[in-house]
């Protein structure tokens, strides 16, 4: 079902980590790839390689779409043809900008805030040829470039007869963030920094899951 609730949009985009950044290369050809990004208050913000090429004709303007799903829980009824899924999907369209100089930077900070917070504090900054070989785009996000579809309902099937031995509900998937596995190199007495273990503990938090109801 399509929804217009803005909030639910921005649910969306702050519980998920990663969409695809899909367009039309020069010589016609779909293009779609798998990104990070972030909402950062009405905008969107991802970041690449200067190198690829197809990325390159998105900073030049070319119009975009970002899909960002979620996908909540599967949906068991008496049939297959009647199972389905609970999902939340959003696409967001329009050119991106390219940001340059302060902006840039301002946005690779604002991208690490979201994704990992406060991780930021805990290591060196940006070296200028590292920012130089980044390129750091935004999506605006308008009254009228996006569209939110939402499937969040329980079985629903059209029987006469209800059969009791067969099992239907909802089966909830739910995400979380593991044990941290420090790099091999690392002593055993060095902790996860508080970003990780922050990150760790507010997982479930961050992406919020629709249970539904069994029946």
């Amino acid at each position: 079902m399509r929804r217009s609730d803005r909030s639910e949009l921005d649910r969306l985009l702050d519980e998920e980590l990663v969409g695809t950044l899909a367009t039309v290369t020069d010589d016609g050809r779909p293009w779609a790839v798998p990104m990070l990004f972030a909402r950062d208050g009405d905008r969107v913000l991802l970041h690449g390689s200067t190198g690829a090429g197809a990325l390159r004709r998105v900073a030049a303007g070319a119009e975009a779409v970002l899909e960002v799903h979620a996908i909540d829980a599967l949906v068991l009824a008496t049939s297959l043809f009647e199972h389905s899924a609970n999902y939340r999907s959003a696409v967001v369209r329009g050119p991106l900008e390219r940001l340059t100089g302060d902006a840039a930077l301002a946005g690779l900070d604002a991208l690490s805030d979201v994704l990992v917070p406060a991780r930021r504090a805990e290591l060196r900054g940006n070296l200028p040829k590292e920012v130089a070989a980044t390129v750091v785009l935004a999506l605006d996000i308008t009254d009228d470039n996006w569209l939110l579809k939402v499937s969040d309902g329980d079985v629903d099937e059209e029987l006469e007869v209800v059969p009791d031995d067969v099992w239907t509900g909802i089966l909830p998937i739910v995400r979380s963030y593991g044990q941290p596995v420090r790099s091999p190199w690392l002593p055993d007495a060095l902790a996860a920094p508080p970003s990780v273990e922050a990150l760790r503990a507010a997982g479930p938090q961050r992406r919020g899951q629709r249970r539904g109801t069994n029946r």
